[in-house]
């Protein structure tokens, strides 16, 4: 037996109205009326959409035109098709990039392909992996903030690929676990974010229920159950790279869904300067942009 709250608004407005006031703050409500509705806000509450601090010259974001997770898709050609993008993006500079994905078995196939395929010196490929120990867990987020005192050989079932003088490290993880959000790797800690998929989670009973509950409310239940959660899990990871104003990174979407108008609408407006591009047409932008800054962390 489980007691499923399908809409939590009516606890929280009762919960909140308890106070003086309350403040709800995030960097991903989005869309906000979604969130307002949800969290039991009312019409004529404040709604504020803070101006970003951060320079947009600074990020270079694109979205790619020819590839995507759905399930008609699925097949290794998609997967090689998805596993040349990485390596575009993390061939263009050296440093630490983390590439997120829709599920573990996503994770593994693109993995295999990417390995075998695209061979790289100097690159150190990690794994999230299903389970992990509180210490496994730290040992990889450890790799990104330079601690070398951990001991590789203390860590136990640890699924890493490395080589001695690694100049680039790629974390392959998985979008909205523990590595797609709260955590906070500034400057050269992460220079590059690829998001594979729009990060739809799976067709279940409760998502279906939910579907069901705000579709028989007149709202487009397929958006409160599925879309929207989505992005959110996209905007998270998205967020890794730039963390503070003096950051320079790139992020990549890999899925060609993110071009249709229900999803382009529901980028922040830090993302109006999008660039739509093939894997081909990517490298030269990247080359571009990394050019323009000199040597990241010089310039």
């Amino acid at each position: 037996m489980k007691l499923f709250c399908v809409n939590p608004r009516e606890n929280l407005k009762e919960c909140m109205l308890r106070g003086r006031s309350s403040i709800l703050f995030s960097a991903t409500l989005l869309p906000i009326q979604y969130y307002k509705e949800l969290l039991g806000g009312e019409k004529e509450d404040y709604e504020v959409y803070a101006k970003s601090v951060f320079d947009n010259e600074k990020r270079a974001l694109f979205i790619s035109n020819d590839v995507t997770t759905k399930y008609s898709r699925r097949s290794p050609e998609e997967f090689y098709n998805i596993a040349r993008y990485i390596h575009c993006v993390v061939s263009s500079r050296a440093g630490n990039y983390m590439v997120f994905f829709p599920s573990y078995a996503f994770l593994q196939s693109v993995y295999d392909v990417y390995v075998t395929e695209f061979p790289m010196e100097g690159r150190e490929c990690i794994r999230q992996r299903e389970m992990m120990t509180e210490e496994e867990k730290e040992f990889f987020l450890s790799r990104f903030q330079g601690n070398e005192k951990l001991d590789l050989s203390s860590i136990i079932q640890m699924e890493v690929e490395e080589e001695e003088e690694a100049e680039t490290l790629v974390g392959f993880c998985v979008l909205g676990g523990i590595f797609s959000e709260g955590i906070d790797l500034k400057n050269d800690r992460l220079i590059g974010a690829v998001v594979v998929g729009t990060g739809l989670p799976q067709v279940g009973y409760e998502k279906e229920l939910l579907k069901e509950y705000f579709d028989e409310r007149g709202e487009n239940g397929f958006d409160y159950a599925y879309r929207f959660p989505g992005m959110n899990k996209v905007l998270q990871a998205a967020g890794r790279v730039i963390r503070t104003q003096e950051d320079v990174g790139v992020i990549a979407l890999l899925d060609e869904r993110f071009l249709q108008v229900s999803y382009r609408k529901l980028f922040p407006r830090e993302w109006e300067h999008a660039e739509v591009v093939n894997a081909k047409l990517l490298e030269t932008k990247l080359e571009r942009f990394w050019d323009s800054w000199g040597k990241y962390g010089n310039s």
